[in-house]
């Protein structure tokens, strides 16, 4: 066993060595590697897979009671400051490690077939391995200043991927937003690592809880220090896992490849922030203030992506908010102390995500022939609907990633959000209202981004060579509706206003010239097999994972059969709602009415548009916000005016301030230093007349001024011990 724990190393070491082979290839030989791509994404595909196999199998060894294994060396010493680094396995890092290469593997698999025309496919594929092992280096960490050194590591890597179409100025913007935000967070997070060393004096983790412990205990510590230490640390968390006040460059990173969208929002960078958490839960459960400052970010990230995601037409933004919500559902529950509920939903979220990623790439992939590869085209659900007819298997995956998300049994989210809310109910009433009414709101969103997408008719429109438009219409109710429900109508130039119906199309006259425009026509089509297959194995657990949480896996102790290992600190207070089926019954049924209610109520309002008969010319036109109010609208269309708070305050706050200190330093700083010289120069004018050659007048000049500084030395004298 401790061998299999000597070779952990291998689990980031494999994606990283290959990263790095790829990269210096490309760098020395360009050509080469260029000519070679299918070999640069074989070989991180067999990389991150070697590295999933160590990882299920130190799952496994674990899972068969093998005990937790740490071991460090040192890497810098200096008096008495020493530095070290090493490996850390338990439980909470078996289960990471396994999500993390697990999902890498299937999105890399995917990537393959998603980006193989981009002119920068050996790139993507050096960034993705460094992506991968960073975040598999973060997890294994024992001591915060490796967290610390992987932590940047990986927001390097997102700075990377998500800019890398560096050529569209938004890219370029979004990898700032995400770089400059996430550096605010990290720099809160670097003056806690420091204070808290400055209280424990240590990095180790399990070291510094305990002492940290031990200080509280004996009231040895400032309580308004340690908080203020607590939350400083927490400000890395809150910018890597988008909660608010710092969520503003997640929707921004979707400029990026759907592949690598999939990679942040599933298994890497948002994940890393709640791993930091739980894996400092020790330390953060010591203070009841710091608690509830977590839960709080939580519950309002929680209900705040969820009502800016309401009305959002950008098919990734929508997913994107979505995810910020569920991120904010994790850090609630472990600020109320439901740690179990957390890794769990985690772990659900991770897989379900994924899935719903890597199903609206296919998507936007069968888009781009059609509208364009314009991101704001091919990413608008305004312009899709009816893709479920052209693409079964991503329609249904989607599907079950989206009952998931939604909360519905028994897919895998179900068990997690159901127990997240149950615990929030059990912990507080604001904090079970915020988590339940959230999860209605989950459901109305999802299924809105579902019924744009794959229900209804396709509303796209082409323009052929020809500059003759090919439409394909809603399902008509006059005679032009095929048996199939689908109408291809052609429009003519000089008969825009008349409706050819298909079954007339023979009789018109030279009708031979437009038969090429149906045929020239792209419709949507179904993925390859390489991007199917991830979203194929993705759908497994998304449906089935959740079980591991329910009272089937039931031991006889009492509790569930990853109990031990979402709850790798025994002797923290969690909360667990659910013992047994009635428990879990009674308390799944408020969860389930809001999530129903949610689900009608986006069904009634997007079921006309659905059914429209309405023959659509420009889908541009098509108003499907006039749906919802329009300050419903207008929250989630200016992401609920924080980006635009932050732009007054921060953008045009330190511009204003920094003309007023223009002005300060031209006016009053310069205007000192321009008066006294002018003053210099007058007088020097002046005296210089006053130089005429004769002693005597220096003579009288001089005994005068004597005179003058004699009588006021004695005066002031004086003065001076009058007052005395």
């Amino acid at each position: 066993m401790e061998s299999l724990y000597k070779y952990a190393r291998i689990v980031p070491l494999c994606p990283f060595l290959t990263s790095t082979l790829i990269g210096l290839s490309l760098f020395f030989f360009p050509e080469a590697a260029k000519s070679s791509r299918r070999a640069s994404a074989i070989l991180s595909t067999l990389s991150l897979s070697t590295s999933m196999i160590f990882s299920y199998n130190i799952f496994w060894q674990l899972i068969n009671g093998s005990s937790i294994h740490q071991s460090s060396w040192s890497w810098i010493l200096y008096e008495d400051l020493s530095l070290e680094v090493g490996l850390l396995i338990d439980p909470l890092t078996s289960i990471m490690l396994v999500l993390v290469t697990t999902i890498g593997v299937l999105v890399t698999i995917y990537s393959s077939s998603y980006m193989f025309h981009d002119r920068g496919y050996v790139r993507f594929f050096v960034y993705l391995g460094l992506f991968n092992a960073s975040m598999l280096g973060l997890i294994l960490s024992p001591n915060l200043i490796q967290i610390y050194i992987f932590w940047e590591l990986v927001g390097m890597c997102s700075y990377l991927l998500i800019g890398f179409w560096f050529a569209r100025p938004s890219a370029a913007n979004a990898c700032q937003n995400a770089f400059v935000t996430n550096r605010i967070g990290d720099f809160g997070l670097l003056l806690g690592i420091l204070g808290i060393y400055w209280i424990t004096n240590s990095f180790d983790i399990h070291d510094l809880s305990e002492r940290f412990n031990e200080l509280i205990i004996m009231n040895r510590i400032s309580p308004f220090l340690a908080n203020m230490c607590a939350i400083l640390l927490f400000l890395g968390p809150i910018a890597k896992s988008a909660q608010f006040p710092l969520h503003i460059w997640l929707p921004d990173a979707m400029e990026g490849p759907t592949p690598v969208s999939a990679l942040i929002h599933a298994a890497t960078m948002v994940a890393a922030g709640v791993f930091l958490v739980a894996r400092m839960y020790l330390f953060f459960e010591a203070l009841p203030l710091a608690m509830n400052f977590i839960s709080w970010i939580g519950a309002i990230t929680a209900l705040l992506g969820a009502t800016i995601a309401i009305a959002q037409t950008d098919l990734k933004k929508g997913l994107a908010y979505s995810t910020m919500s569920q991120l904010g559902y994790m850090i609630l529950a472990l600020g109320i102390g439901s740690y179990r509920a957390a890794l769990f939903h985690l772990i659900t979220h991770a897989f379900s995500k994924a899935l719903l990623f890597l199903g609206s790439g296919s998507v936007i992939h069968s888009m781009e022939p059609i509208v364009g590869y314009s991101p704001k085209k091919c990413q608008n659900m305004i312009l899709m609907g009816g893709l479920r007819a052209y693409m079964p298997i991503t329609g249904i995956t989607f599907l079950l990633g989206t009952f998931s998300l939604c909360g519905i049994p028994p897919f895998a989210c179900f068990w997690s959000k159901d127990e997240i809310i149950a615990d929030s109910w059990s912990y507080s009433f604001i904090f079970g209202l915020i988590a339940w009414f959230t999860a209605g709101l989950t459901a109305f969103y999802m299924f809105r981004i579902y019924y744009l997408t794959f229900e209804g008719n396709f509303r796209a429109a082409s323009e052929n060579t020809n500059t003759e438009k090919i439409y394909l219409s809603y399902n008509l109710t006059s005679s032009t509706v095929l048996a199939n429900e689908k109408v291809l109508n052609i429009v003519p130039q000089s008969r825009k206003d008349n409706l050819i119906p298909i079954e007339s199309f023979s009789k018109i006259e030279d009708s031979s010239s437009y038969r090429s425009s149906i045929n020239d026509f792209t419709f949507p089509k179904e993925s390859k097999f390489t991007m199917l297959l991830p979203m194929i194995l993705l759908a497994i657990p998304t449906s089935l994972i959740g079980f591991v949480g329910s009272p089937f896996f039931r031991v006889e102790d009492g509790y569930y059969l990853l109990s031990d290992w979402l709850n790798s600190f025994q002797n923290s207070s969690v909360i667990t709602s659910s013992e047994n089926w009635l428990d879990l019954v009674t308390n799944s049924i408020p969860s389930i009415v809001v999530i129903s209610l949610g689900i009608i109520t986006s069904f009634i309002l997007y079921r006309p548009l659905l059914q429209s008969s309405q023959e659509i010319l420009n889908p541009g036109e098509i108003e499907i916000s006039n749906l919802l109010p329009n300050f419903i609208n207008d929250w989630s269309h200016y992401r609920g005016y924080i980006d635009d708070f932050y732009n007054l305050v921060f953008i045009k706050g330190t511009r204003i301030s920094a003309k007023l200190l223009l002005l300060v330093d031209r006016w009053i700083i310069d205007g000192i230093v321009n008066v006294i010289a002018a003053f210099s120069l007058f007088s020097g004018r002046i005296i210089r007349y006053m130089g005429g050659g004769r002693i005597s007048f220096y003579l009288t000049g001089l005994i005068t001024g004597l005179a003058l500084l004699f009588f006021l030395t004695v005066y002031s004298t004086s003065i001076f011990e009058h007052i005395v």
